[in-house]
């Protein structure tokens, strides 16, 4: 019961996945027509609103005495969690009548908050309208957002909390040139990285879920650095007691969409529920120590022996960008940095 059929979610993944979500950009408007149809055992309401008046939604799941809270989309222009999401609840209402959702049902009540920032989501900004980063908010709680949020938080008192964020193309796992594709933190509650109870424990399901992964694309898991951001909701939460997971959804070759990316991070989702539908006691930590940090050598595009106007041989690094362009989005590649880049790699080269 402990572990995943790989096998099994594989081909059940393939032919049922949310294929009404693809894309980087995920709006409210593409999430909306499928939350209003999700059933028992789902409940649904409408938590609020953003700060120009978009629904956030709150969905429930289960009745049991281990809350978790997960949400995706704090970054509106992170959008490989929300994906995940409603691939999970599919999986759910596919599986209802099988032992390990009966129990996850039974044994844990859930809230998702799909996606907290959906006015960031249209613009495809980190920030909301009112340029406020959700994820530095924990502290001042400027935004609209920011305050509901906090207001399930303190009513809920989740046990765990599943943060889920987009990283960087730049992000490699380190010691290898693999882009990381997933990385996970369990955040810090101080600056010196104090190693609490409940970190321990935010370890364990961490460990969990890294060991699913690593069956399925190995060395390409990474770990987040546990630097303490004061201001931060995970570091936030953390130190109020809420055991906090940070997954972060990187990129995978040729996977700019990051529509494979999100099979890996609803098989990470799903084999975190199901650790802790199965244990009482999170005291498997150790290993995640073992998991490698991140890099930040990976380039999108490193163009090699470029000749400068001296006519001196250079590297030149491209990252992409994106922008909302007549509500489509739009890439460009765009100079980061040039030199001798002999310790950079790049998902492609000239």
């Amino acid at each position: 019961m402990n572990r995943l059929d790989l096998d099994t979610l594989e081909k059940w993944y393939l032919n049922n996945f949310e294929d009404k979500l693809l894309g980087r950009r995920i709006v409210l408007e593409d999430i909306e027509p499928i939350i209003k149809t999700l059933k028992t055992p789902f409940v649904v309401r409408e938590l609020g609103t953003s700060e120009t008046h978009k629904n956030i939604y709150h969905i429930t799941l289960g009745t049991g005495p281990k809350r978790i809270l997960l949400w995706s989309q704090m970054h509106g222009n992170e959008s490989t969690g929300t994906k995940a999401l409603f691939d999970l609840f599919k999986y759910i209402q596919a599986h209802k009548e099988e032992f390990f959702i009966k129990e996850l049902i039974k044994t844990c009540t859930l809230i998702f908050i799909p996606m907290l920032n959906p006015d960031g989501a249209t613009n495809f900004t980190r920030v909301n309208q009112n340029n406020v980063d959700l994820n530095r908010d924990a502290v001042d709680l400027k935004a609209k957002e920011s305050n509901l949020l906090r207001a399930v938080l303190n009513d809920f008192n989740p046990h765990f909390c599943f943060n889920l964020h987009d990283q960087r193309t730049i992000f490699n796992v380190e010691g290898f040139k693999n882009p990381a594709t997933i990385s996970f933190l369990a955040p810090s509650i101080d600056e010196p990285r104090t190693l609490t109870d409940g970190r321990k424990e935010t370890m364990a399901v961490i460990v969990a879920m890294n060991e699913t992964l690593q069956k399925i694309i190995p060395n390409h898991i990474g770990r987040y650095t546990d630097e303490f951001y004061p201001t931060a909701t995970g570091d936030n939460f953390q130190k109020l007691g809420h055991n906090t997971i940070l997954i972060e959804a990187g990129h995978y070759p040729g996977d700019y969409d990051r529509d494979i990316v999100r099979k890996f991070n609803f098989y990470a989702i799903l084999s975190g529920l199901k650790y802790l539908v199965s244990h009482e006691n999170y005291t498997y930590y150790e290993p995640y120590f073992d998991i490698p940090n991140n890099g930040k050598q990976n380039y999108d595009l490193i163009l090699r022996n470029f000749l400068d106007d001296q006519n001196k041989q250079i590297d030149i690094a491209f990252q992409y960008e994106y922008e909302v362009v007549n509500n489509r989005l739009v890439s460009k590649l765009v100079e980061y940095q040039r030199g001798d880049l002999k310790e950079f790699n790049a998902y492609n080269e000239f």
